[in-house]
This record gives structure tokens, sequence and C-alpha cells, in this order.
């Protein structure tokens, strides 16, 4: 009998790629990673190191450097090139970031894969519309991180503020994975109680919350982190590992992620994050919200800025 690894590529070793690296082998989620990157020294040093700590992982891991044609045997593939914008506008760095996937997606699906993309690329939606676009992936199989990762950081934001665990809060941001995004406050609940009640039955605890505040810590939550260190490694990391787990254990793990829309919320033919159903084959769900008008306001308004940069790919 012949036993399948699980094998992942990652196109990008820099401070993200090389921490989903090492999340997914420290986690146990693979068996076999391919590293690729335009500087091949620097994925050899990480292979390096990645190796260097197999003594210590929950299980036996393989990791390789390679070419793009490397990768047509992986389940799937995460994306994570590209450069941090100095003016802290993740779609400043569109232009840059099409030209870099530009340069070997074809190559990629030219030597026959057929898994699953994960987008961490900015600006994550519109880089994964690109990859979806070009690749001629069914959608299901192109994925952006997009707000999985901002829906932690709300997360976090509201915990700080209430007192109540992470992982007790249900809520998530819908929208670009950048300025635009909104929360959805009508839809958040602790526990299962929904916060609209708590804070007419605890207004000294739950009445009081600033949702400005909070939407602002959440939206500018990766400058805050790129300040000191210049980069944001561990949440992201966290978060495309995760999906990468949902994928492979076919969880059927709901999150938020980045999708194309086929109608959802009144909108189409753009990527952007939704509540989705993870399992197998990706994407195997979207889930529409019940929103308040002016939260849909809100959310429509961010599919705006997306499609408008859609508009601009060369």
């Amino acid at each position: 009998m012949e036993m399948k690894n699980r094998k992942v590529g990652i196109i990008g070793v820099g401070h993200v790629g090389a921490h989903v690296a090492f999340s997914l082998v420290t986690q146990g989620i693979v068996d076999e990673l391919v590293l690729v990157d335009i500087d091949k020294q620097k994925a050899i040093s990480e292979r390096h190191d990645l190796l260097d700590a197999t003594a210590y992982l929950p299980h036996r891991i393989r990791v390789n450097v390679g070419e793009y044609e490397d990768l047509a045997d992986c389940d799937i593939i995460v994306n994570s090139v590209g450069k941090i914008s100095e003016d802290r506008d993740r779609l400043a760095e569109l232009q840059n970031s099409v030209d870099m996937v530009k340069s070997y997606i074809n190559r990629i699906m030219d030597a026959g894969f057929d898994g699953i993309i994960i987008n961490i690329t900015n600006p994550c939606d519109i880089i994964a519309y690109y990859i979806q676009q070009v690749s001629g992936l069914e959608p299901s199989r192109v994925i952006g991180t997009g707000t999985g990762l901002d829906s932690s950081r709300f997360k976090r934001a509201l915990a700080e503020d209430t007192g109540v665990d992470e992982k007790s809060i249900n809520g998530y941001t819908l929208g670009e994975h950048g300025d635009s995004q909104m929360i959805p406050w009508s839809t958040v609940s602790l526990g299962m109680k929904p916060l609209h009640e708590l804070e007419k039955e605890r207004p000294e605890t739950f009445g009081t919350l600033d949702k400005e505040d909070i939407l602002y810590r959440t939206v500018k939550g990766g400058w805050f982190t790129y300040e000191g260190k210049k980069a944001t490694e561990f949440g992201i990391a966290s978060t495309a590992a995760r999906m990468i787990r949902g994928i492979y254990h076919d969880e059927k793990y709901v999150t938020t992620a980045s999708t194309l829309l086929e109608g959802q919320f009144g909108e189409e033919n753009l990527y952007i994050s939704i509540p989705v159903v993870i399992g197998k084959d990706g994407v195997e769900d979207k889930y529409e919200l019940s929103l308040t008008d002016e939260e849909l306001a809100k959310f429509k308004n961010s599919c705006n800025v997306v499609k408008d940069y859609i508009s601009r790919i060369k």
C-alpha cells in the first residue's frame, strides 16, 4: 500500500513564508515542504534551519529547495512573495506583486499542478483573484488568507476590552484585507450570547465599548507590529497553517477567507473575505450573514475598493 505524503510548496521564504514553513512543521501538519525563492541561498538556509529542528518535531519532515516546476505534485502551494510598501498601503504593492506572480504562475501550471493555492501576497484579495484568473483553477481551489488574520486581530482587541478569552468570541471582519474592511457588529457574540444583548444587560461592561477604536486597532494591527520589527510573521503564519490543517483533515472549518463572490451579498466577479467552509476541496461553501443596511453598505464599499484595483491590473 502506498502512503501519501502531505506535500506543501512555499513560494517566497522571507519573513512570512519562513514562518509558515515553521508553523507547518512544528504543528505536524505536513510531511514534506518544497521551498522556492528567487534568492536561492535564502531558501537553502531556511531549509537548514528547519532541518536543525527535526529532532524535536512531532514527526519526520522532509524539506527541499526547488524550482517552480518542482511544485507540480504539491497538494497545496502557499504564495507569499512580495515586499511591504513603505507607505503602509497594501494596495500600493499591486503592480509589483502582479509582476512577480506573472513571472512564474504559468510555469507552475504548465508543469501539471492541480492542487490548491493559498495566497498571502498583498494586496491579498486582488492577487488571489489574479492567480485564479491566470491559473484557470476552480475558484474553490484558490484561497486568499484575507481577513482570516484580521478576524484574529479583531478578537484580540475585543478580548482586551472585555476580558473575555479570544477563543470564546464569535465574530469576524469582512471585506478587503486592508483599510476598507468592516466589522459586522450585529453578528458578534461571546459564547452564544449576542453582543447587542450584553450591551443592554451589562452596560457598565459591554455598553461602553469604543467600536471605532476596536476597528482601528484591527485594521492597523499589522502596522503596529511592523513598527518595531519591520515585518509581521506569527499571526499570518498561524492563519495560513490553520487553513492548511483544515484542508488536510477535511475539517469543514469555518473561517473568513478571500474567495470569489458569485452573487453572495449581491456581488460577483471579485475576491473578498466572507465566512467560508474549508475542507479537502478548498472552499466548499460560503455563508452570507444577515447584515444591517448600514453594515451591508460598508461591505459593498469595500467590494468597490477591491473592484477598482482589480481594474488596474496590467
